[in-house]
């Protein structure tokens, strides 16, 4: 029967192993978020294909699908679901959350076991079976086993330092997901507003290729009529050949911006969108410049992940320090030894002590790890300046273009509306027989060039906002158009 400190060493353990795996095993249990919010309905043919790995290999597995009208929001909730940098930003979360609970881990024994099975019969035994002719010499064999339970005790502040400095990291990332969320929802509004461009340019160079054909058609009824010339329809015929090739290149500019946004919004590779919105303001600013800016300075995620850098450093610099301190530990064991060819049986041990390690020498490793982290810690207080006033700059550019756009919508409206008002009176003098064809083609020139001044305003007043709201806040609304400041 084993003495009495082996069960003492045999209780420990049990009472160890229930107590840590039913911690570990709470700890692994992660709270439910109640605060999900409802995404917009999306069409099941823009889901990407699930295998990341898949080329197709047919010329009908990458035939473009039939189109699909997608609004704004829509297009922010694909995003955040499938975009690719953002489900790194995620997956790094979480290899960084696994990373905390490994260095929590060293707060907790470790038990280890260790068993043998031995078959020996060295070279002296051998040699003294030759010279004496020892015929009753025989092999040995033993099987053995270890089970030991050990503890860091003391690590001269080693071990809390690796779990704060995991801590912040998994904090870094956890911001670093909201400003990647934050930047897509960005790239994906701009790209929204370009496909929304390049639909009204392609709805403009239609409407010009149609006034034209109109005017050829009233040019030839005129020449019929003894009232025009053969100059005229040629002239007009020239400006139709212009319309068309400007039509030509607003579709090639719109098919682009089609397959850059499912590109972004990593999409089926052969799903086909357009914009649903309508092209109208997104909303106002309600802030002045200087209250912009102070709250960019609140709220931006970036000067947070510079003091979690700067926190990470200063961590990591006490762990290597630690490096060249006493480390002290606790260790209890238990063995069972059983040689086969002995008359003793089982053989039964056991130890309980304690160990101190001191690295009195490393050759100065230890102080210059820490002398890498102190340079950490600057660069991380530099970045921070340097973030500051990268954020105040792009405030000022973003509410400074706001307000010049927001000027750009109101003279480009007046010139609109007068634009329609010339083209309509050359139009009526022309077929009046008053003015010349010269004086529709022009009006008809600048009532498209009106048209495309007053798109460029108004979506670049609402590239400028979105930009603006990124850049004050962490996590910009999924409708740019809702200003919640």
């Amino acid at each position: 029967m084993p003495n009495f400190p082996c069960y003492a060493v045999i209780v420990s353990v049990g009472i160890f192993l229930s107590l840590t795996y039913g911690e570990l095993a709470t700890a692994q249990q992660s709270p439910k978020s109640s605060s999900i919010q409802p995404t917009p309905q999306i069409p099941a043919t823009l889901n990407p294909d699930a295998n990341l790995l898949q080329l197709p290999t047919q010329p009908a597995e990458v035939q473009l699908q039939p189109n699909q009208a997608i609004t704004l929001q829509q297009a922010i909730a694909l995003a955040e679901r499938n975009n690719r940098e953002l489900q790194v930003a995620e997956l790094t979360l979480k290899r960084s959350q696994a990373a905390l609970r490994q260095a929590r881990a060293a707060s907790y024994p470790t038990l280890s076991g260790e068993a043998e099975l031995a078959y020996e019969r060295n070279a002296k035994d051998r040699l003294n079976d030759l010279k004496y002719e020892d015929k009753d010499a025989q092999s040995t064999g033993a099987l053995g086993g270890t089970v030991e339970l050990s503890y860091d005790l003391f690590t001269s502040g080693r071990r809390p330092a690796q779990i704060r400095a995991a801590e912040q990291q998994v904090r870094f990332d956890q911001l670093e997901v909201n400003r990647v969320r934050s930047q897509t929802r960005l790239e994906v509004a701009n790209a929204y507003y370009d496909l929304q461009q390049a639909d009204e340019q392609v709805r403009i160079a239609q409407a010009g290729v149609k006034n034209v054909q109109q005017l050829l058609s009233d040019a030839q009824a005129l020449e019929e009529g003894g009232l025009g010339t053969r100059f005229d329809i040629i002239r007009t015929r020239v400006q139709l050949g212009n319309a068309e090739q400007e039509l030509i290149d607003a579709q090639v500019q719109q098919e682009i911006a089609r397959r850059q946004l499912v590109a972004l919004l990593s999409l089926s590779e052969v799903a086909d969108v357009s914009a649903a919105d309508p092209v109208a303001v997104a909303g106002d600013w309600k802030l002045s410049l200087e209250e912009s800016i102070l709250l960019a300075y609140k709220n931006r995620v970036e000067l947070s992940q510079r003091l979690a850098e700067r926190e990470i450093a200063q961590q990591q610099r006490r762990a290597a320090i630690a490096g060249y301190l006493p480390q002290i530990s606790l260790f209890a064991n238990y063995q069972v030894v059983n040689e086969f060819n002995e008359p003793f049986g089982t053989l039964q041990g056991y130890a309980v002590g304690g160990r101190l390690r001191w690295n009195f020498f490393d050759g100065g490793a230890a102080l210059a790890a820490a002398d890498q982290e102190n340079q950490n810690r600057a660069i991380a207080e530099t970045r921070f300046a340097q973030s500051r006033n990268q954020i105040r700059l792009q405030v000022e550019q973003s509410y400074k273009n706001l307000q010049a756009n927001s000027r750009s919508i109101q003279t480009a409206t007046a010139a609109l509306k007068e634009a329609r008002e010339a083209l309509d009176i050359a139009q009526f003098r022309f077929q009046s027989g008053v003015g010349t064809q010269l004086d529709v083609i022009t009006a008809q020139t600048d009532l498209i060039r009106a048209e495309s001044n007053r798109l460029r305003a108004v979506l670049n007043y609402n590239r400028a906002l979105a930009a603006l709201q990124r850049a004050v806040s962490a996590l910009a609304a999924k409708n740019p158009s809702e200003n919640n400041l």
